[in-house]
């Protein structure tokens, strides 16, 4: 199936898929796809975009650590490479199963002359998330930014579908790790560094499919605004960034999307005016942004929607 791309400017195509110009992003429909959990992104067609050639860096983050959960693809992946570009050094956690994915990031981030630590594990376990913190301390000297980004998603067609089971799941993998994360990282942050959640346009609109996923994202809006009236008194910034629809293995992924809706995402009656999903790549300089102390140091407690043109209160 061919892939249309809506063209907001003209712009050269350059062997590899980058461009000379203002990007092009893919346009739905895409190719009729599923992926097994966790989910894959080499098996993704087409290839999420997380280079942002168009990106300049000014060494916004020069010489600063970052640890990014779900830092080896999708959003993560796109952060990790930009805070590359930016001069700092990286941590990603991720699942065993996605090792591969992992070190296709791992190689990025090492291509801009950054150090990258792998962490595999399962930030479901509170001591992990304490041993993540440790070990990216130990290996890369300190911490600076910590982005809380990794996430657990499936529709479901009615509430009575989701057992306790994938609810505690959701909200472990969402929620909780979130919470303890910054709780190990906070002794050791210093003032100027930065905490970022990824939250989600679901945590305004609460769309029926999602109920437990979406009921995760209005709590991370809502942690983060609380812990950030107390962090800036010691000079650490909290953020969230709200996504609208991104192209990541997340929901080719959900078990409760057929390739159908696969093929369509981004696109249709709840798509958001740019009628199209976000490349990773046009999500990280949100988080560049929120990271940086020369570009937000008046910054925190803020949920930062970055939703294809949607508005939406909350």
């Amino acid at each position: 199936m061919a892939i249309t791309s809506r063209t907001q400017k003209r712009g050269t195509q350059r062997e590899g898929g980058t461009l000379s110009g203002p990007q092009q992003e893919p346009k739905p429909p895409f190719p009729r796809q599923h992926l097994e959990k966790p989910g894959i992104e080499s098996k993704l067609r087409p290839r999420p975009r997380y280079e942002a050639p168009n990106y300049k860096p000014a060494h916004k983050l020069k010489d600063k650590v970052a640890l990014i959960t779900g830092g080896d693809s999708g959003i993560g992946r796109a952060v990790a490479v930009l805070f590359a570009r930016e001069g700092a050094d990286v941590a990603i956690n991720y699942l065993a199963e996605e090792e591969t994915d992992a070190q296709e990031t791992k190689a990025a981030v090492e291509k801009h002359g950054r150090k990258c630590l792998t962490l595999p594990g399962d930030i479901r376990d509170s001591s992990f998330c304490g041993n993540l913190v440790e070990k990216t301390i130990r290996t890369l000297g300190k911490l600076d930014i910590l982005v809380s980004n990794a996430a657990w998603q499936n529709h479901k067609d009615s509430i009575l579908d989701i057992t306790d089971k994938e609810f505690d799941r959701t909200f472990k993998t969402n929620v909780y790790a979130y919470f303890w994360l910054v709780k190990a990282a906070l002794p050791h942050l210093k003032p100027g560094s930065a905490i970022i959640a990824t939250s989600s346009e679901t945590s305004f609109e609460g769309p029926e499919g999602l109920p437990d996923y979406s009921a995760t994202k209005g709590a991370i809006n809502t942690l983060t605004k609380s812990l950030a009236q107390r962090l800036m008194r010691e000079g650490i910034r909290g953020n969230a960034v709200a996504p609208g629809p991104v192209w990541t293995p997340l929901n080719p992924s959900d078990e409760g999307n057929t390739p159908k809706d696969v093929a369509e995402f981004g696109s249709g009656e709840h798509a958001p005016p740019i009628q199209r999903p976000a490349q990773p790549e046009e999500l990280a300089p949100a988080y560049v942004f929120l990271a940086s102390e020369t570009d937000s140091s008046y910054i925190s407690g803020q949920v930062l929607r970055v939703m294809g043109g949607k508005t939406s209160g909350g």
